[in-house]
């Protein structure tokens, strides 16, 4: 698999924040003071980063529609939260959406040093691109077995697997963002799968060649 550097991003509301994570060669880690969308912006440059897995909506929802990307992990079973219309978002009392509003912000503040990938595949260059740790970690381990609930022990498996030293990372938030840098590395070698459409954005996951074996 291509060594170059590569990072992802696990989005949270305000209390949680946001985590960043570079995968360099075979070391994930978190780079110190890159909190806010610029200080991770700043990182992101200092370590020559390629492309960026973003853990949050690229896209709002279209009212009546939702999002398509969404409807099609949802028909292999893997489920999300259904991205709203962002004036549903704005309206919602209850600001649980706070993390998609932060998600966008990230877009945008990446957007013109690794612009959205718009396509289903990757040409080159810098991108910023939407995955979902619990997609990659379906992708990698076999969704047989593959439970959100057992997420603690099962997502730094999958990285253990990669044979990621994710040993400075601490959080269930650090090691899904080490897998959305994981899938930006599978990105980049053209082992991704898009689920979507250009309107309501794509979702990349790495295509189902279980790492390990024994997970199959």
């Amino acid at each position: 698999m291509n060594t170059c550097t590569v990072a992802g991003i696990d989005v949270g509301g305000d209390k949680k924040g946001c985590h960043l994570v570079i995968l360099d060669g075979s070391r994930a880690f978190r780079p110190p003071d890159a909190k806010t969308p610029q200080q991770m912006l700043q990182a992101c440059l200092e370590y020559d980063v390629q492309a960026v897995g973003i853990d949050a909506p690229c896209r709002w929802g279209v009212e009546g529609e939702g999002r398509r990307a969404e409807r099609e992990l949802a028909r292999q079973h893997i489920f999300s939260f259904a991205t709203p219309t962002r004036r549903r978002a704005d309206e919602n009392s209850s600001r649980f959406y706070r993390w998609m509003f932060n998600g966008e912000q990230i877009y945008e503040v990446f957007s013109s040093t690794w612009p959205l990938l718009a396509s289903r595949k990757f040409e080159g260059g810098r991108v910023s691109f939407e995955t979902f740790p619990h997609a990659v970690t379906c992708a990698l381990r076999g969704k047989e077995g593959t439970s959100a609930r057992q997420k603690r022990w099962q997502r730094p498996k999958v990285l253990e697997s990669a044979k990621i030293d994710a040993s400075g990372l601490k959080s269930i938030d650090d090691f899904d963002a080490a897998l959305c840098a994981l899938c930006a590395r599978y990105l980049i070698e053209g082992q991704t799968y898009a689920y979507g459409d250009t309107e309501g954005g794509y979702i990349h996951v790495p295509v189902a060649l279980a790492l390990n074996k024994r997970h199959q």
